[in-house]
């Protein structure tokens, strides 16, 4: 009798232990990938007001009817996809595409678009991520599978921009998980077109970066409820977060790659550029920035980053 009662409750104890792990994998990825409160409102006064350099470059753009827009459907997922766009008419097949980051939208790289057009007399584009801004999506991808609507945006770069592949020289730059997704585009075969990339913040991969979080946030260690809400995201969304990652993506890029990092980063913690740096073969540059907290590079050091981007973008987007 004493034995069957023991079995008893262990066995409540484990199916009350089962329910608890499985509701918070719930949680942990509805939080992380659903119930985010993403930037849809593309509100550029928001931009012109945290970086006033940008709006006079936007009055012109106005004023020239040089900032559209555009919407495609992506072949992937047969989702409605939306991204902004400059054509620059001294461009000469210079052409940016850059990423955004977790919870933002395509307005949030204007000050960056603003190096490129203004500066580098470059095409640029900015896409919204699945999930963010103006495009359709019911979770957020992390970066992963991301690669693939960023490769498409890629390919359609000469039609948008009216141009031929052989005159076009491309760069795509990301911020945080625009970062991480620019890593993850530098590990896929992509045109030849593409010249370089240039990463800033982003992390090595999903699970190092949710795993991060769960301990900085809710003070709890990876095991067991990492491994459940990753095959949960695995069962629902068909991607996992150990198989997105960055680190084994960048490892296969043979394209220039700069990686820029603040030193004061917690959110996507700095030790992570410096596996991602080491794994990277062939060229390659490294920038520590000295106090920037993440995302913060341009913010804080706008003359420098605008000096070091050029610097390494302009020797292969020529």
């Amino acid at each position: 009798m004493k034995h069957k009662k023991l079995f008893v409750t262990l066995g409540a104890t484990f199916a009350l232990f089962l329910a608890i792990i499985t509701a918070a994998s719930f949680y942990l990825v509805d939080y992380a990938l659903v119930s985010v409160q993403c930037d849809r409102d593309s509100d550029m006064s928001k931009i012109e007001k945290r970086f006033p350099e940008v709006k006079p470059w936007l009055d012109s753009l106005r004023a020239a009817g040089a900032l559209r827009d555009t919407f495609v459907v992506m072949p992937q997922t047969g989702k409605r996809a939306h991204a902004l766009y400059v054509r620059s008419p001294h461009a000469e097949g210079r052409t940016a595409v850059l990423v955004h980051g977790y919870g933002d939208n395509a307005t949030s790289m204007l000050p960056i678009a603003r190096i490129y057009n203004r500066q580098m007399n470059a095409n640029v584009l900015l896409p919204d991520l699945y999930a963010h801004g103006q495009s359709d999506g019911e979770a957020i991808q992390m970066g992963w599978k991301d690669r693939l609507d960023v490769l498409h945006w890629i390919s359609l770069a000469p039609e948008m921009f009216g141009t031929t592949a052989d005159s076009l020289r491309l760069v795509v730059h990301g911020i945080s998980m625009g970062a991480a997704t620019t890593m993850c585009v530098s590990g896929e075969q992509t045109p030849r077109y593409v010249k370089c990339f240039v990463e800033d913040c982003g992390y090595t991969s999903v699970w190092d970066e949710f795993s991060n979080e769960l301990k900085t946030s809710f003070g709890l260690p990876a095991f067991p409820l990492m491994y459940t809400a990753s095959w949960l995201c695995d069962l629902k969304y068909g991607w996992n977060f150990r198989e997105a990652s960055a680190l084994a993506q960048v490892a296969k890029c043979e394209l220039p790659m700069l990686f820029i990092h603040g030193d004061a980063d917690d959110y996507v913690p700095t030790w992570m550029v410096y596996p991602l740096y080491e794994a990277k073969p062939g060229e390659k540059e490294l920038w520590l920035v000295p106090g920037a907290g993440h995302a913060y590079s341009y913010r804080d050091n706008r003359e420098e980053y605008t000096a070091v981007v050029r610097a390494f973008v302009g020797k292969y987007v020529r």
